[in-house]
């Protein structure tokens, strides 16, 4: 089995490595495999809404997204993480979100996110890390992704790697979110080997506010 984290800060050995860091120590140690996968810092386009990836299968743009996508074919659960900025995910994480689920999600029948868990961690020297949590959260619940939880918000606290390190209850926080993510993961799989069929599934309704 095998869980993506993915670091959607500007800085590669970040604050926010280092908490995803501390995941994937604890996840290797309940014998799941990782990788932590940087999406960079370049700019990200956000969706234009060109739909071209029902036709294509993938994104139009091919940059770090593709990329990710590529490689999330054969993975179990995700991990996404971020920093604080103005109160939110930054701008990079959430034009990279945007694109990687409504590619995944538009007109694709063989869903990389259907019904593998997941999960946030955000940074943040002081606040704003509630209100990036619940805007992250909200990618995992359209996808039917189980949200794994942890004992506490998964957030920890810092402007320095160092300083994160001495955030003592983040720390514990990202350990128990990993043990909690190897924990389901295994009763995924052997609730699958066990014969528990994957749950019934319905054409797609879509309507809006008018009909």
């Amino acid at each position: 089995m095998k869980v993506m984290l993915v670091n959607g800060s500007p800085h590669k050995k970040g604050c926010t490595y280092t908490a995803l860091k501390i995941v994937a120590d604890t996840l290797k140690e309940e014998g799941i495999e990782t990788e932590i996968f940087w999406i960079g810092n370049k700019p990200l386009s956000g969706c234009i809404a060109c739909k071209k990836c029902i036709e294509l299968g993938k994104c139009i743009f091919n940059d770090k997204v593709n990329e990710f996508k590529e490689k999330i074919k054969n993975v179990d659960g995700f991990i996404f993480g971020s920093p604080v900025h103005y109160a939110s995910a930054t701008g990079a994480i959430t034009s990279f979100l945007d694109r990687a689920f409504y590619s995944d999600f538009c007109g694709n029948e063989n869903r990389s996110f259907y019904l593998k868990p997941a999960a946030c961690v955000i940074s943040a020297r002081r606040a704003g890390t509630t209100t990036t949590f619940d805007q992250l959260n909200k990618y995992f619940t359209i996808q039917e992704m189980p949200i794994i939880s942890s004992r506490y918000w998964n957030m920890v606290h810092g402007a320095t790697p160092e300083q994160v390190l001495q955030d003592e209850e983040g720390v514990y926080t990202m350990r128990v979110l990993a043990r909690n993510m190897a924990f389901f993961l295994k009763c995924k799989e052997a609730g699958l080997k066990a014969g528990i069929p994957l749950p019934k599934k319905e054409t797609p309704i879509f309507t809006n506010f008018i009909r």
